[in-house]
Formats: C-alpha cells, sequence, structure tokens
C-alpha cells in the first residue's frame, strides 16, 4: 500500500463531500475524496434528484387525467411503471456521471472504498481505505472533513423487510402499483411518496404521531396542505402510532393506536417508513477520538469542529436540517474556514430554506409564526391566495397561498412560508431578502414582473402591512 499525502481528505461523497473538496481544490489544497458507494451521495442518488423525476410522472399523470378543464381530450391514457422507474434511475445516473466529472476536472483523487480514521502521523491524520475488508490505501492529511450522511431510521417492531415494508430505495423502484399504500411518517419524504403514489393512481394512508402533518411547517400550511391532500383523496391520522405490522405473503395489517381513540386495523399492500434518518457514525474510527456522538449524529462547534482537532464534520451526520443544500454550504463554510480566508461567516440555520415536493409543493424560510412569537417578536402577518393571481388561474392551479412574517417593530423579515404550484422555486426570493436582511420597506419598493407566480410574494408582503391591492 503506498501511503498519500494530502492537504484535505474528504470521507463521503454526497453534496456535502464532494462541494466541499471541489472547493477545497479551489483554494489550492491537495484533495482526496473517498466513497464507499454512489458518487453525488443519497440524495443524488435515491435521493432528491431520483424522487423528482418520479413526481414528475406523477404531476404529468394528473394532469392527463383532467384535461377536460384545459379544453383537451385523451384516451386510453396508462403508464409503464417500468419507464417511469428507469426514467428516475436514468437521471440519477447521468448527475452521477457529472459528479465524477467535476472531480476529475478539480484534479482531486478519489478512492473507491470505506474509509476511517486511523490515529496521528508526525501531525497529520490518518485515514486508511477499505474494500470488501480488504486494504485499498493509507492516506495522511492535516484536515479530515466527515461526509458519511445519514440513513432510513427504523422503529422496534416496523423494521423494513425490502418486501412489504419499504424505506425510501425500495419506494423509488416499485416492481408493481401497490392498490393500497400506507406512509409512516408526514415529513418531506413521507408525503413525497404519499404524493407520488396518489397521483399514481393508489389508496394512500399517511399516519403521523404528532399533532399535525409537515410538523416543522407553518401550522397554517400544514393546515392547508391536509385539507388539499384529503380532497385528492389520502386518508390521514395524526396523533396516531402505528403499534404493530402483521405480514402476510402478499400483504400487511397496520396496527394504528390514536392518542384518543379506538385501535385501528388496516390491510395494505405495502408499507413506506419515513420515520426520520440517523448519521452515518460507524466505521469511521471515532472510537479512539475525541469526536462525541449524540442521539446517531456528531457533535460540532459552528464551525464544522469536531472534538478531535483536525476532524471535522458535515452535512446530515452533523445533524439536522437534513438538507443537500445546507450540507453543501456547510461544507464551503468549512474549508474556507481551513483555508484562513477572513471573511467567512457561520452557518445560519434560520436562513436554509426547506422544500417539499409534494402536490401542491410546500416551502419555506425562516420562523413559522408560532416561533416567531415564541421568541418574542410582535409580528405582522400577511397572507395571499393563488386565487387572487392572474397567472396561477391561468395555469389552472388556483389552490395555494404566501404568508410572510414581519417583525412589527423594525419591519425584519422573520419568515415567509408557502404551498401552491412552483413555490419550491418562489422561496429563493424571500432566501435571498433575508440574507440580505431586507426589511418590508424594500420588499415593498421591488417591481415584480407581471403575470407571474412571484406577484403574491409582493401583496403577501403588502397585505401584512394592510396594502394588498388584488385581494
Amino acid at each position: 500500500m503506498a501511503e498519500t499525502a494530502f492537504d484535505l481528505i474528504v470521507i463521503g461523497g454526497g453534496p456535502g463531500g464532494y462541494v466541499a473538496a471541489i472547493r477545497a481544490s479551489q483554494l489550492k489544497m491537495k484533495v482526496a475524496l473517498v466513497e464507499r458507494e454512489h458518487l453525488g451521495g443519497i440524495c443524488l442518488n435515491w435521493g432528491c434528484i431520483p424522487t423528482k423525476a418520479l413526481l414528475r410522472s406523477s404531476e404529468i399523470n394528473h394532469i392527463l387525467h383532467n384535461l377536460d378543464s384545459y379544453g383537451l381530450t385523451a384516451k386510453e391514457i396508462s403508464f409503464d411503471l417500468q419507464k417511469v422507474v428507469k426514467r428516475s434511475r436514468t437521471v440519477a445516473g447521468q448527475l452521477n456521471m457529472g459528479v465524477k466529472g467535476l472531480l476529475r476536472k478539480n484534479k482531486i483523487a478519489i478512492f473507491d472504498g470505506q474509509g476511517s480514521l486511523a490515529g496521528v502521523a508526525g501531525g497529520d491524520r490518518k485515514v486508511s481505505v477499505t474494500k470488501d475488508n480488504k486494504p485499498v490505501a493509507e492516506l495522511t492529511a492535516k484536515h479530515v472533513i466527515l461526509a458519511t450522511g445519514a440513513r432510513a431510521r427504523s422503529l422496534p417492531g416496523l423494521e423494513p423487510d425490502g418486501k412489504l415494508v419499504w424505506t425510501y430505495k425500495e419506494a423509488m423502484v416499485p416492481t408493481a402499483m401497490p392498490k393500497s399504500l400506507l406512509v409512516v411518517g408526514s415529513g418531506a419524504i413521507g408525503i413525497e411518496f404519499a404524493s407520488f403514489y396518489r397521483n399514481m393512481g393508489a389508496e394512500v394512508t399517511v399516519v403521523e404521531v404528532m399533532d399535525r402533518i409537515l410538523p416543522v411547517e407553518d401550522e397554517e400550511i400544514s393546515a392547508f396542505a391536509r385539507k388539499s391532500f384529503e380532497k385528492q383523496g389520502m386518508k390521514i391520522h395524526t396523533s396516531t402510532t402505528v403499534t404493530a405490522l402483521r405480514k402476510s405473503a402478499q400483504d400487511v395489517t397496520a396496527v394504528l393506536q390514536p392518542k384518543d381513540g379506538k385501535t385501528i386495523e388496516l390491510k395494505v399492500d405495502r408499507v413506506i417508513l419515513a420515520v426520520g434518518i440517523t448519521g452515518n457514525v460507524e466505521n469511521l474510527g471515532l472510537e479512539k477520538t475525541k469526536v462525541k456522538v449524540d442521539r446517531g449524529h456528531v457533535v460540532l462547534n459552528q464551525w464544522s469542529e469536531t472534538g478531535e482537532p483536525g476532524v471535522y464534520a458535515i452535512g446530515d451526520l452533523a445533524g439536522p436540517p437534513w438538507l443537500a443544500h445546507k450540507a453543501s454550504h456547510e461544507g464551503v463554510i468549512c474549508v474556507e474556514k481551513i483555508a484562513g480566508i477572513k471573511d467567512v461567516h457561520p452557518l445560519d440555520v434560520s436562513n436554509i430554506p426547506g422544500c417539499t415536493y409534494c402536490m401542491p409543493q410546500v416551502a419555506s424560510v425562516g420562523l413559522t409564526e408560532a416561533k416567531a412569537k415564541a421568541a418574542g417578536h410582535t409580528v405582522k402577518v400577511g397572507r395571499f391566495p393563488f386565487i387572487g393571481n392572474g397567472k396561477a388561474i391561468a395555469l389552472g392551479e388556483p389552490e395555494g397561498m404566501v404568508k410572510t412574517i414581519f417583525d412589527a417593530k423594525t419591519g425584519a423579515l422573520l419568515g415567509a412560508h408557502m404551498i401552491g404550484a412552483e413555490v419550491t422555486e418562489l422561496i429563493q426570493g424571500y432566501a435571498v431578502a433575508r440574507t440580505l436582511e431586507t426589511t418590508e420597506a424594500e420588499l415593498m419598493h421591488t417591481i415584480f414582473p407581471h403575470p407571474t407566480l412571484s406577484e403574491m410574494m409582493h401583496e403577501s408582503v403588502l397585505d401584512a402591512y394592510g396594502r394588498a391591492i388584488h385581494f
């Protein structure tokens, strides 16, 4: 085994790891990236990207079954599930190759295998790389970034089996469309799968232990989403736990226990578990270091530094929010701090937008109304419905709303919350506004183009101050 020296070693090639590696290379560091499975990580290969490809197919399927409202007709509408899945995998594969090309372009050494900390040599960290339990390489660097991501969490008695009880991986590559489906968990992952399968014709039931679906979102948005999903035919049980799954050869009987109510038994073809994730902290050699792990995630300071000198962690491994764009930004901050760049700022979690690609879409940034009030703010709240927007009506997408929350004293934009068509694209406008510390005055004086969905953002701001024009 040849020992190879680098300035930085990144363990994990997901959206945190590969972006950190590229930024380090731009800063003239000699970089090695160790990846055991797929470049691009879960996000690109089994998460963000392929699920959006699936959801796009389901959206088109929904439109095709509602063509009459657009003055169109079509006969014998159907879908080929295997082609739908194949398209999703092809999209993921194309982007996987793209990441590989970017790393080569930036002259980053790629090592295929499991990386783990292996002590210190001459002041540098040692990282051993193995593949199928066989040594591949011994690397050294002054700095090591752990970016190994996370995996689906399971609950006792509800363990996935890959056949009847699925994780996100099996849910992305179904061999046949289930007629009925139970989704356990109503966060972004659970709701996206619920939306996909419902729009493809399955009978979908969602169970959430909290008192509302999409529990991290603003309460008003959660309530709106529930009404919309139920209108589409989804069945939703909140304040409910799944206490058991009884499997037969071809289906599953789930035992549901409402917080205040009688036990419900529900027979479905398949179950999807979407009850959160836990960090991939195993087999990293952390045991003989000062790196601390708390509830499956590595403990860090504001610069992604662990308790072990020269060892950092970013992305899902470092805890919530579990978002690809958070991991990428965290990786850039970490590398720039290592490089000694002076104007680096710690990550402000409140400025990270969150997006859920269900139908209708949900997006948000900053504080919810409840959290803003709990933080001591006196607030001004503006709302604007999609039904008041010309572009939304023309698109045939009149269902949704935009909600903005301001500090009544300073005019600071505390939070923005949206539900409706393409809000995952619109939310970035508010994210930029928060980064620039924009107040209501600047937003009011910004000219929004007409006719666009973005006009609702302007109207929501105006509404917070009693100045809405079109509603």
